[in-house]
């Protein structure tokens, strides 16, 4: 089952019932206890429902038999239509499986929200295809764009020109332009922040020397920025390694060389972007006889599936559901006033997950400045807090 038929399910359970227990979800849809816990995890993320002991609430204000949005708007029209009523919005991505899926999924609530309708285009990171993906959005009738480009974090000089030149309204999502002073709208996450808050909790638990492995992508830049900054800022030790790993490079061969220099250093904890390199590092780790956390602690970043490693990994999260959602409401605004409006440029923060993976360094006893839900034996495993 997918994880948005479940996500269907226990939403239409809540809006029916007004609460819904997970032994009863597990019963309903036969998926094990800690998927339903992961889900009800994200959702509260998301800010569709509240998690209480055993299940799940609607949230405050809400009412149990509430149609959503989209079958509201089935039925009879609202009082005052809606701005950009029926406009198409084009939006591309660079992936439809890892990062953008919740991305896509709050633009499409935006859109649905507001009687509009989404168009994908998916480049799969092939920075050839940028350009003709936008052309095929403006020629399918987009009235506005979304853009993440396949470079990034900063746009591609002939992709702005082509945006530039369509004449249409758009905003970039995770991306921004090249200049410093720009009219460019965009909603991103604050990827060195996010890196900055992993290295600020790392360092409370009593960590001096902490060190990163970052794989080839958009987001490792700024995280390598933010690692760079909390170093200098907290007065870590600069010497733990660094490593920075091209998408070509032999992934095993890499991890294990990250391996072999945090023992040579005496590195006690590392971040590391993304969770895929992060619950292969838990695997080699083994193999080499360091455990996790006892002797490494690991930070994940991008907290796509950091809670299924064998260790559930404490994590980054970005607010990827919210950078769609606020990405799509912009342009739709955009789209439905009558005016000029004063551009808009979103930074989001990212949320710090806390599971099983940090813990103190080896001989500090007691964990400084520890999680209280955690200590307290709640929550453990998927997510014991949120920092």
């Amino acid at each position: 089952m997918l994880a948005q038929q479940r996500h269907d399910y226990v939403l239409g359970q809540l809006r029916t019932h007004g609460a819904v227990r997970v032994t009863d979800v597990v019963a309903g849809l036969g998926v094990s206890d800690g998927t339903v816990r992961r889900d009800l995890e994200l959702l509260e993320q998301q800010g569709q429902l509240t998690r209480v002991r055993g299940g799940a609430v609607l949230p405050a204000g809400s009412a149990a038999g509430a149609a959503p949005a989209a079958e509201v708007r089935a039925g009879a029209a609202p009082a005052e239509p809606l701005p950009a009523e029926g406009a198409v919005v084009g939006m591309l991505v660079p992936s439809a499986t890892y990062y953008y899926p919740e991305v896509i999924r709050g633009a499409r609530s935006a859109a649905a929200r507001a009687g509009a309708r989404l168009v994908l285009g998916v480049t799969d990171y092939d920075r050839g295809r940028d350009l003709e993906q936008v052309r095929d959005l403006i020629r399918s009738g987009s009235g506005g764009l979304l853009v993440t480009s396949s470079e990034g974090p900063v746009v591609p000089a002939p992709l702005r020109e082509l945006l530039e030149g369509s004449g249409l309204p758009y905003v970039l999502v995770e991306r921004r332009s090249a200049a410093a002073f720009d009219h460019a709208e965009c909603v991103l996450s604050d990827h060195r922040q996010g890196a900055y808050r992993a290295m600020e909790y790392l360092a409370g638990l009593g960590h001096r020397q902490v060190a990163l492995f970052a794989a080839s992508t958009p987001t490792a830049h700024p995280v390598t920025e933010g690692h760079a900054e909390a170093v200098r800022l907290l007065g870590l030790d600069p010497s733990a390694p660094r490593f920075s790993v091209e998408a070509d490079a032999d992934r095993i061969a890499a991890v294990d060389a990250f391996v072999r220099a945090c023992r040579a250093s005496g590195a006690t904890a590392a971040l590391v972007h993304s969770d895929q390199e992060a619950i292969l590092l838990v695997q080699r780790l083994r193999s080499h006889g360091v455990r996790v956390p006892e002797d490494l602690s690991l930070i994940a970043y991008d907290d796509e599936v950091a809670a299924l490693a064998e260790v559930p990994l404490t994590a980054v999260a970005p607010p990827k559901f919210e950078v769609g959602r606020s990405a799509t409401a912009a342009l739709l605004d955009r789209l439905g006033s009558p005016t000029d409006l004063p551009v808009r440029q979103t930074v989001l923060q990212p949320r710090l997950l806390v599971r099983d993976s940090t813990v103190g360094p080896p001989g500090a006893g007691a964990r400084a400045g520890a999680d209280p839900v955690a200590e307290a034996g709640v929550g453990t495993g998927a997510a014991a807090a949120a920092v």
